[in-house]
């Protein structure tokens, strides 16, 4: 009977009442007693949960799962079930936005002979600057490529380094590397940067930089992308998220976009799963004022 009540109510103005309450086999009385009823706890309560599931989705700029926004609701003081919160997603159409089919990418070989793998896919640390991974990716732009170095902490997760320019000389890599030193205080023999073995972090000027800010070089397996997997996974992130729903008719608007993207999105209000749904910022920011006031 509600479903045919609703109906009638979704077509007034386009019908006549009576006609569609004789078509439906229901009295008039009885559907304007239905429509006029105040809602039901229960159904002010759906309807302010969908409100605040919508708010969060929106929030995260379309790119939330149910999870997601079932952490954001929490962090909001919002109470719900995660099954719950899938179920409203389904029924407003809120489909986050999804990642292309990832192929495995191998790198360059190179010498690094004397460089071993210090991280062995273990991409965790119990405290900032012990563990950096750094990776290389391409934006298409109508200029041409824009090239993207990072370097990202594994305790927090947080993007600490970066660099783009239109080449991919090892300065690229050295600049990033050089940005996560100034952001992060590197641990002299202490702090181990991960990488593939492609040739601009096999070279001499980065090995020079990375000595010179107190580095320890790590690289993976030739090919084997799995040993780098964490660095791989924020490219994939930034381009799921960012790049491939975006058109760039400059290098310059990129570079400003995935600034904006790193550093006010991903850094400041994405949520990740790895660190228990909250921000690389906060991660960041809890361990350094935990650790100074101890």
């Amino acid at each position: 009977m509600t479903a045919k009540y609703a109906f009638i109510a979704s077509e007034e103005g386009n019908h006549s009442v009576v006609a569609m309450c004789r078509w439906s086999k229901v009295s008039r009385s009885g559907y304007y007693a239905w429509r006029d009823r105040e809602p039901s706890a229960t159904t002010r309560r759906r309807e302010v949960l969908e409100a605040a599931v919508r708010s969060c989705f929106d929030y995260s700029d379309g790119t939330y799962g149910y999870r997601r926004v079932h952490a954001e609701l929490a962090r909001r003081g919002t109470v719900a079930d995660p099954g719950t919160v899938r179920t409203i997603m389904r029924g407003l159409g809120l489909v986050p936005c999804q990642p292309r089919p990832w192929r495995p990418v191998t790198t360059i070989a190179g010498d690094a002979a004397r460089l071993p793998d210090l991280v062995g896919r273990d991409f965790t640390a119990d405290a900032p600057a012990v563990k950096l991974v750094g990776d290389i990716t391409y934006i298409r732009t109508w200029e041409g490529w824009l090239y993207l170095a990072t370097v990202l902490d594994c305790h927090s997760k947080k993007v600490v380094g970066y660099a783009m320019a239109d080449h991919l000389r090892a300065e690229l890599v050295a600049d990033a590397l050089r940005m996560a030193a100034r952001n992060l205080p590197f641990r002299r023999g202490g702090t181990i940067f991960h990488s593939d073995r492609g040739t601009q972090y096999l070279s001499a000027e980065f090995a020079a930089v990375a000595d010179e800010l107190g580095a320890i070089r790590s690289v993976g397996r030739t090919g084997n992308c799995f040993d780098n997997a964490w660095a791989e996974s924020f490219n994939g992130t930034l381009k799921n998220e960012r790049v491939n729903r975006t058109e760039y008719p400059t290098r310059e608007h990129a570079r400003k976009d995935v600034t904006a993207y790193i550093e006010l999105r991903y850094n400041q209000i994405r949520l990740h799963s790895g660190i228990a749904y909250r921000t690389p910022n906060e991660v960041e920011s809890e361990w350094f004022t935990t650790n100074s006031a101890a």
